[in-house]
């Protein structure tokens, strides 16, 4: 994944979800997300960074379980003509399953809003 993606993709969640300042910002260690353009954004939005220890992804477990998910339910079934259909359909599996109607039993069997909703 490229750095443009992942910048794109972060200044979409700030703003939709409107995060407050030093919210944690949890990642895996990929190129993108170490750039200084990217850490940049972060600091901008008042967010802090947190990665995973090199080699150890327990530091990071819910990230790499969101990642885990995301090619099993979604990228390892399909393939798409050209890099802007794959753009809209992990989107869409994001915005329109994951987070909004996909069961996670580290949440209690709910979906990621509906937990943020709860506890809000």
């Amino acid at each position: 994944m490229k750095k443009d993606l992942a910048i794109r993709a972060l200044d979409m969640a700030v703003r939709l979800r409107q995060p407050p300042e030093g919210c944690l910002f949890h990642s895996d260690r990929g190129s993108q997300y170490c750039s200084y353009d990217y850490q940049k954004k972060l600091q901008a939005y008042g967010l802090r960074p947190s990665m995973s220890g090199k080699g150890n992804c327990y530091d990071n477990a819910s990230v790499e379980t969101f990642f885990k998910s995301l090619k099993a339910e979604l990228i390892w079934r399909q393939s798409w003509p050209t890099r802007r259909q794959a753009e809209a359909a992990i989107f869409q599996y994001i915005n329109g399953f994951y987070n909004t109607r996909r069961r996670h039993s580290y949440l209690g069997g709910i979906s990621p809003l509906a937990f943020e909703a709860k506890v809000a």
